[in-house]
């Protein structure tokens, strides 16, 4: 079944609404023989005259009264889809964005984000939820709107990709702990009780292949699936939680924060979205109200110690 020509829709909607070949053909820049020619096929097409001679003019038939609102509201919804998004009326914007990220990123930045939105759009309301891994699934699928985390291996090649900060880590003891006083060696640090912070569950990571490289190897009490829980741990015990510096500012408040004595990889956060969503303009929005807020609180780079006094 072949399908029809929808360009005579607008034929149509323009003959209806002018009823008068030479001026429909004047309005869409065709000759009065082309719109007659367009005008036998709308005939064909829909099997009714549509218009027909009297006197001097055309009148429209009765299917052609019944099709003419219907037809011009199909041409302006399809013009309105071809057409450039318009601008965002944030007023009456009302709209759930659902933001997959940790629960230290959401601490540290969830509030100025929340009150940035609200003040600018009262409708839009933020859905936070736990990362409990790295699947990109849930961006896939359009159960998420966006997500903030480090770009790994298995991230989906297909996924938008911002930066937002970089950050190191630090490692963070209770006030009055051992390690608040006096310079941390390698040594210092190693032979404390540590807290190893991973979803797998794994209990050896980059800090302990930089230890490796000095013959030193850390003694990991416990581990924990993320960073809040390892520092509030810190915070009631004399073990020692290494996490990122700028990712966890508030939650260490009160905490002793030091400068890691090993080398340690420097860290990019980023923002990732579907490219579905390239285009909402919305969604442009809330990106871009997000990495405002990322960079208002952060430079491009800063050396472990001023990640501590942060």
């Amino acid at each position: 079944m072949s399908l029809p020509d929808l360009n005579l829709l607008i034929t149509l909607d323009v003959l209806l609404a002018e009823g008068n070949v030479s001026r429909a053909a004047k309005r869409l820049h065709l000759s009065p023989s082309a719109m007659s020619r367009s005008l036998t096929r709308l005939r064909e097409a829909t099997g009714d005259p549509l218009l027909v001679r009297a006197g001097r003019g055309l009148v429209a038939t009765p299917r052609a009264l019944k099709l003419r609102d219907q037809v011009s509201r199909l041409v302006q919804e399809a013009t309105a889809v071809l057409r450039p998004e318009e601008q965002l009326n944030f007023q009456e914007l009302v709209r759930t964005f659902t933001l997959r990220s940790s629960e230290g990123f959401v601490e540290n930045f969830g509030p100025e984000l929340i009150a940035r939105v609200a003040e600018k759009a009262p409708g839009v309301r933020l859905f936070f939820v736990q990362k409990p891994n790295k699947d990109s699934a849930p961006l896939r699928e359009g159960l998420v709107d966006l997500e903030t985390g480090i770009i790994e291996k298995t991230t989906a090649p297909e996924l938008r990709v911002q930066a937002l900060f970089r950050d190191r880590m630090v490692g963070v003891v209770r006030a009055g702990h051992p390690l608040s006083q006096g310079a941390i060696t390698p040594t210092r640090y190693a032979q404390g009780q540590h807290i190893s912070v991973s979803r797998e569950g794994l209990d050896k990571g980059p800090i302990d292949d930089a230890l490796g490289e000095l013959g030193m190897v850390r003694n990991i009490a416990t581990v924990v699936a993320g960073f809040s829980t390892a520092l509030s741990l810190a915070r009631a015990s004399d073990m020692i939680a290494s996490v990122p510096g700028r990712h966890t500012r508030n939650l260490r408040a009160g905490m002793f924060s030091f400068p890691l004595p090993v080398a340690a990889q420097e860290l990019t956060i980023s923002m990732l979205w579907h490219p579905r969503m390239e285009g909402d303009a919305a969604h442009r929005w809330i990106r871009g109200c997000l990495h405002g807020i990322c960079a208002a609180h952060h430079g491009d780079s800063a050396s472990p110690e001023d990640l501590v006094k942060e």
